[in-house]
């Protein structure tokens, strides 16, 4: 490195990592190892011992003691890849236009848009009246509100419908419980404030009601409010409370913005009601109500609502019903379902229906006109793509708006005018000294353990031998139904320059290609998610893309059973792998029905409760499953205020896992201690925890494997 570089990595390194690379490496800090209090757990006549369990316990100083102890054990393990992270986080801010702006909407005489500026984390929320030649009017500088904060997001942002009033949230902790403001956009102050709400927020149109969910003690929305403008939120109407803890409370407007609904759903169960939004007064009126492993959701087009549904389709069909009789006696089939391809939303315009269907890890966008009834296919520039339909669509314009990408495409912007049938490129994410032309994508099949044809997408620099010696990283989730799409991200760029492939398995558990594909990977099928995971790596290393000491994976949340699960199942298959807030400790989690997501996620995971089911996930469960065997080169990360997977689920699967494991590899534990689920909320923060998990792996990957 010539001396200029050196001083401009020194400069960023002090800046951003606050180190100073020509110190000396600290002193060798030992791997911290959590102390045993005997903790014995007993059901279904089987004792299970769970000596980290005060682990939980965020109150008890030896707890954060331990957890800033890893910390500075991974920091100083870290150390030497200092330079390296600087060089990678400079690559990563390098694929980035630092000012930028979204494409505008119109919502009647205003174009709403959001900024970015250089240096800063945060967007900028705008508008101009009449065109976007006019005056910009700032509505919400979120760099200006996070000043002061280690954590900030954004929750809500709902203009009212005569566009005098802003509803934002905020959370400055991570923990997902938002303060609901109500802002006078014309005299800048805060009209009224609302503690502990959650994702939903609508207005009614006479602009003054405006409605919004609350949470329980276990982090459940759970409460239907209505509050009047002006006054105090401890007076607001309680409309509806579901008292079934299975069950999540959220509300839409639909495009048409006659309706409120009120939505409740449980993973396989879903019951909706509706309100007049220009009678905000009113009651709510059910539409269908719940029955055990029937979804639906709703929108409405002017005498009818349609209604995307399972009933009778496991791939979904689309319903219409009359608004005056919407309960499922009267619904009446439009599109009617597909096999192995399942209908994944719906847009309602005044003269069309738009739906999208996703094939083979992939997603098509279809059409009908609503008084012809013809339908077509909306023709696409590639194949293999994802696509997302604006959540914000003008229902009268009859134009589309949907965002798109591949693994080769950054992000755009399309628009479509449905009666036209024209496509029109509204914006492309600018990636600087980025040449798709330079990289092959690929679609690959591996064969499951019962002979499943698994997909895998991956992406690599043209020019590639399969010798079986390239770096590769493979990433997958497979739970929730979620659907690992092949699409565009520009962080993994900054491997592919350094000789890697970067591959998505579309495993069990998500529904790439389609509903019975989720089933596959749910309940007492879960195992199948992760020897899809092992079938997908084997394939890469038999078809000559990789070797095992040239293979990391990722995962995170449930994506991190996945790492936890299949290291403890094939440990010599993996060099290095990454788990991110990984969901570890499944039987204890999902034994304690005070925490946000248990009750819940009975119909994810299945009830322990229960001995079949108990016994099922003993059997997987990555905390109970670690064993005296060599490990890869490990790094887990953790969110302190998390309230979806806690902090303790992975401090206690290191804690074992550094207890038993024989090798002498590295096994690194990051706990965020301002930050939840998601970490670090800034953009620039949250490229330099990329540009350290980008360390990790590039170290690990040079590191001859410690039997």
């Amino acid at each position: 490195m010539n001396s200029l570089r050196l001083i401009r990595y020194s400069l960023i390194m002090a800046l951003f990592f606050g180190v100073n690379p020509t110190m000396a490496m600290s002193a060798e800090i030992k791997a911290p190892q959590a102390l045993h209090h005997p903790h014995t757990v007993s059901l279904h006549g089987d004792t299970r011992e769970d000596p980290y369990h005060w682990l939980k316990n965020v109150d008890d100083p030896q707890v954060l003691a331990h957890l800033k102890a890893e910390n500075s054990y991974t920091e100083a393990q870290m150390q030497k890849t200092k330079s390296l992270q600087a060089e990678l986080y400079q690559d990563l801010v390098g694929r980035i236009v630092e000012t930028d702006q979204s494409v505008p909407r119109q919502r009647g005489e205003y174009f709403y848009y959001s900024r970015t500026e250089k240096g800063l984390n945060y967007p900028i929320y705008c508008r101009r009246k009449g065109s976007m030649q006019a005056p910009e009017e700032i509505l919400l500088d979120q760099n200006a509100l996070a000043k002061g904060h280690e954590y900030f997001s954004l929750g809500v942002f709902k203009v009212s419908p005569d566009h005098r009033y802003l509803a934002y949230s905020v959370d400055t902790s991570g923990a997902e419980e938002y303060t609901l403001y109500i802002l006078d956009l014309a005299t800048q102050q805060i009209q009224d404030t609302i503690p502990g709400t959650y994702y939903s927020v609508e207005w009614a149109n006479d602009n003054v009601h405006l409605f919004y969910t609350t949470l329980d003690a276990a982090h459940r929305p759970y409460r239907f409010y209505r509050h009047v403008l002006g006054s105090d939120a401890a007076q607001d109407t309680l409309l509806y409370e579901e008292k079934d803890e299975h069950f999540n409370a959220a509300i839409a407007k639909t495009a048409s913005e006659s309706y409120l609904l009120f939505h409740l759903e449980s993973l396989t169960t879903s019951e909706s009601h509706y309100l007049n939004a220009n009678q905000p007064k009113g009651s709510l009126t059910l539409i269908q109500a719940r029955q055990a492993g029937l979804e639906y959701q709703v929108e409405h087009n002017t005498h009818r609502f349609f209604i995307l549904t399972n009933d009778q389709a496991r791939n979904f069909r689309i319903m219409e019903a009359p608004v005056n009789q919407p309960n499922k006696s009267h619904w009446k089939e439009v599109i009617p379902t597909q096999d192995h391809s399942k209908i994944e939303d719906m847009q309602v315009f005044e003269n069309y229906l738009v739906y999208t269907l996703r094939r083979n890890a992939s997603l098509e966008i279809h059409a009908q006109h609503l008084i012809t009834d013809e339908r077509w296919q909306i023709a696409l520039p590639e194949k293999a793509v994802t696509v997302s339909l604006d959540s914000e669509q003008n229902f009268k314009s009859n134009r589309l708006r949907f965002d798109y990408s591949t693994m080769l495409t950054p992000w755009s912007v399309f628009e479509y005018t449905l009666p036209e049938r024209q496509l029109t490129l509204r914006k492309q994410q600018a990636i600087p000294d980025y040449h798709p032309e330079r990289y092959v994508f690929e679609r690959l099949e591996a064969t499951a353990a019962d002979g499943t044809a698994v997909p895998i997408s991956l992406i690599y620099r043209k020019g590639l031998k399969k010798d079986g010696k390239n770096p590769t990283l493979l990433y997958s989730y497979g739970s929730y139904g979620s659907s690992m799409d092949p699409d565009f991200s520009a962080y993994p760029i900054a491997l592919l320059e350094r000789g890697f492939i970067y591959a998505i398995a579309h495993i069990r558990g998500g529904e790439d290609k389609g509903r019975e594909w989720y089933e596959q990977g749910k309940m007492l099928n879960k195992k199948n998610t992760f020897l899809d995971f092992i079938a997908c790596a084997e394939h890469l290393i038999k078809t000559g893309y990789t070797q095992p000491s040239q293979l990391a994976i990722e995962g995170g949340s449930a994506g991190g059973l996945l790492m936890g699960a299949v290291t403890n199942l094939r440990p010599d298959l993996f060099q290095a792998v990454i788990a991110e807030v990984p969901f570890v400790d499944v039987i204890n989690t999902m034994l304690d029905p005070s925490l946000p997501l248990t009750v819940i996620e009975y119909e994810e995971w299945g009830n322990p409760n229960e001995k079949v089911y108990y016994d099922y996930m003993k059997s997987y469960a990555p905390y109970e499953n670690v064993e005296p065997k060599a490990y890869p080169h490990m790094l887990i990360t953790a969110g302190l205020n998390d309230p979806r997977v806690g902090y303790w689920e992975p401090a206690k699967w290191v804690a074992r896992l550094r207890e038993h494991k024989t090798d002498t590899n590295q096994l690194l534990f990051k706990v965020n201690m301002g930050a939840g689920h998601s970490g670090a909320s800034g953009r620039y923060e949250y490229l330099k925890e990329v540009a350290f998990n980008y360390a990790f792996i590039l170290q690990a990957l040079s590191t001859p494997r410690n039997p």
